[in-house]
């Protein structure tokens, strides 16, 4: 039995490295070849840097497919030359002979769990750092005219950006107090920097401000002016005017320049939520019931894909078994079945929440789905 289980391993560890180092090299390329209009004159061992920075979260998508690529090949070459018969005659069961796929595909599983919770968070905010600031030049200028939450309750928005000084100018900074939209502090600034969770400001001004007061001050009948000016205080409770031109002030953010520009810099924001931000977010006081449920979704979403390699390791078997006769038919197969999942998973992102209280349906609908096909196929097979 020590012998088979080696042997079937040696089979399957070809496919399944040439299936990644295939699959991580197409999606690295297709990344490069997006982006090589604005990389020109970059040098080669910074755009080597930024692809490698990418290489977890393209693993965390490609292993299963290199997964359903080594059962396919492997098991079906096996079956082919009827090598499984043979196994079968001795008293073997394809459970048995089966067994190190299973192994495999767990310690595929593990790795990809890893990458997706606590690699690929970090690498893909590198990624657009790197992308943004060092290869692009760019920097900041992509959120000049948004509103940005840079967590800690402080949003930022900005006029303009000076990307070969990297600072802002036309800055202006919100800072609202919790369960209210009219209780806050407001800043201005006539520049700032913006450096890993510090947030500098040159030629500012602070307000402290309650417009609900404001409100009601206005609608009192008859306000004459010595209430007025009391309720003008009450209104606007602090006011800040630095004594210098040359003051500065300095704020703790609760994103990272490079966290900020990997959520808000592309139309798609990276993939920056790893474990520590997402139990946080399922655990902390204060989180709204829509940031908790996006939580749940993103979590089981982390865990869902790398569970893909188990159940696509089943649910390819019994194809290889019956249609894996050579090595094109194999592949065909193999990326068949791999497109297949891909689209039943994304089709369930989209119906995640579809079921009230639990949004987590939706997200392993296509792991559910092929892990009944391969067990109904497996049985008649």
């Amino acid at each position: 039995m020590t012998r088979l289980t080696r042997y079937v391993t040696a089979e399957l560890l070809p496919p399944l490295l040439a299936g990644t180092l295939l699959f991580t090299a197409v999606l690295s390329f297709g990344y490069f070849f997006i982006s090589s209009q604005w990389l020109q004159g970059v040098p080669v061992t910074l755009v080597g840097r930024w692809i490698a920075y990418q290489v977890p979260d393209t693993l965390v998508k490609v292993l299963p497919m290199a997964v359903v690529l080594m059962t396919v090949v492997a098991f079906g070459r096996m079956s082919n030359e009827r090598e499984l018969v043979a196994v079968q005659s001795g008293g073997i069961g394809l459970n048995q002979a089966a067994r190190p796929a299973a192994v495999l595909a767990l310690l595929v599983t593990a790795l990809s769990v890893w990458l997706s919770l606590w690699v690929a968070p970090r690498a893909n905010v590198e990624t657009r750092g790197l992308y943004w600031d060092v290869l692009t030049g760019a920097g900041l200028q992509q959120l000049v005219g948004k509103t940005v939450d840079l967590g800690n309750n402080l949003t930022l928005s900005m006029r303009g950006y000076d990307h070969t000084t990297r600072r802002m100018t036309g800055v202006r900074l919100e800072r609202w107090e919790a369960g209210s939209h009219q209780r806050g502090t407001l800043t201005f600034a006539d520049s700032g920097t913006y450096e890993n969770r510090k947030l500098t400001l040159k030629g500012y001004a602070s307000f402290k401000v309650n417009f609900a007061a404001a409100e009601r001050t206005l609608r009192t009948p008859g306000l004459n002016p010595l209430l007025a000016a009391g309720a003008l205080r009450t209104a606007f409770p602090g006011v800040v005017l630095p004594d210098s031109a040359q003051a500065t002030l300095t704020l703790d953010t609760g994103l990272s320049r490079k966290e900020t520009l990997a959520r808000y810099a592309d139309a798609v924001g990276a993939d920056a939520q790893g474990w520590a931000q997402l139990i946080t977010a399922l655990t902390a006081p204060g989180v709204s019931a829509e940031e908790r449920v996006s939580a749940r979704v993103t979590l089981n979403r982390k865990l869902a894909l790398p569970f893909a390699n188990l159940v696509l390791a089943l649910a390819s078997l019994p194809f290889a078994l019956r249609y894996g006769r050579t090595l094109g038919v194999a592949l065909g197969l193999a990326l068949l079945l791999a497109v297949a999942y891909y689209l039943l998973f994304f089709l369930g992102l989209t119906l995640a929440g579809a079921v009230p209280g639990l949004p987590e349906a939706g997200v392993w609908l296509a792991n559910v789905v092929f892990a009944v096909l391969g067990l109904s196929l497996l049985r008649r097979t």
